[in-house]
């Protein structure tokens, strides 16, 4: 077994197999999604598990049928009473019979040859759920300004894959394992705090539909069960992010999502690198820290030689513009056209502080906000 920098590597048979999984994927999908979903189920098959459940409401049970067995007919589509993605995983936990359950969402493209490095970790005993690297499926003949809006989702899986890596490499945890692919062992995912928690959990006794991943990461690490990141090129997972207004709207439930978890991990995790790093992440923004830094180095510097004050002043802007794109490297090596919108990333650095603050004043707001059910927002 090999464990390298970015994770663990399928240069050894892993123990467990194809047989042993799988995927579990809850929808709700609209007529306009139908070919993302497609192309999900059918790279769900390429991976060969035992079994792919699609999990459904039963108000759609029969259109969603009808497409996943028009891929394949052995996919089994069960059905849960209303839209609720963790009431959909719920109903199907149960009926899972194999060592390890591979969570997906319904627009994710999984790589062929992914799956014997998804189970690379789990020949440590002590590792029991594995999260991947993403990254954004290119659409294709898209105008400027889409272009803008795909590089952006591009920007925040870069991010997150540069964070989870390095978090989980220095001490094992991460701020979230990603609800679109993650493969966690059946038997967490059927202990009664699993079941009864996952979908009784309340936000100021409002019942939570978001935030489903991260109630996973904090259970998880509160009982001392080992995550880790699979950062390899070929366990490399597809995934699709809105544009314009229903990009800003995941934006605005992501952050929701953090403040809220964030919250309970600090109320309920008093460790001091946890307490210092979550405070640092939730309550720190450049749109703040920038001005700050700036006002500061001025005070500072007042009785320089100007010659001498103007070069501190360019350093302090290379060394901002440097903290700003270096999580964003490896996408610049894939893409380099797109080093022309790093501007538009700086942008919208700033521009998520409104964001991030809004989110807190309206963390009542529990719903997804960027899915609609049926022309209803769920």
């Amino acid at each position: 077994m090999l464990n390298d920098f970015l994770g663990f590597t399928a240069t050894f048979a892993s123990l467990s197999t194809a047989h042993d999984v799988t995927v579990l994927i809850p929808t709700i999908c609209r007529e306009d999604q139908y070919d993302d979903f497609r192309l999900c189920l059918r790279s769900c098959l390429a991976i060969k598990p035992h079994e792919i459940r699609v999990s459904t409401i039963e108000s759609d049970l029969l259109r969603i049928t009808k497409l996943a067995h028009s891929i394949d007919p052995r996919i089994q589509v069960i059905a849960a009473s209303f839209a609720n993605k963790r009431q959909q995983i719920y109903e199907a936990i149960l009926r899972i019979t194999t060592p390890i359950t591979i969570l997906a969402n319904d627009d994710i493209k999984l790589p062929s040859e992914s799956l014997p490095h998804i189970l690379a970790p789990f020949e440590n005993s002590k590792i029991d759920a594995v999260g991947t690297c993403q990254r954004v499926r290119r659409r294709p003949g898209l105008g400027i300004i889409d272009q803008i809006w795909q590089y952006l989702g591009e920007c925040c899986i870069e991010r997150r894959n540069f964070e989870i890596s390095a978090t989980s490499h220095m001490d094992g945890r991460i701020s979230c394992l990603s609800g679109r692919t993650a493969g966690i062992r059946t038997k967490i995912l059927q202990t009664q705090d699993f079941m009864t928690g996952y979908v009784t959990e309340t936000w100021l006794g409002i019942p939570l539909n978001a935030d489903d991943d991260n109630f996973v990461t904090r259970l998880l690490v509160a009982k001392g069960w080992g995550i880790r990141i699979q950062m390899c090129k070929k366990a490399e997972v597809l995934t699709t992010l809105d544009f314009g207004c229903g990009f800003l709207k995941q934006c605005l439930r992501w952050a929701r999502s953090n403040w809220r978890s964030n919250t309970k991990r600090i109320i309920f995790e008093w460790r001091v690198w946890i307490l210092y790093a979550l405070l640092l992440a939730t309550l720190s923004h450049s749109l703040i820290t920038d001005p700050l830094l700036s006002f500061l180095l001025h005070c500072s510097t007042i009785t320089w030689d100007p010659s001498h004050r103007l070069l501190s002043f360019c350093i302090f802007a290379l060394w901002l513009l440097f903290t700003k794109v270096v999580k964003l490297v490896p996408h610049f090596v894939l893409y380099p056209a797109n080093i022309c919108f790093i501007p538009v990333t700086i942008l919208f650095g700033y521009f998520h502080g409104p964001i991030k603050f809004y989110a807190l004043l309206t963390l009542h707001l529990t719903t997804w906000g960027s899915r609609k059910v049926h022309g209803k927002e769920e």
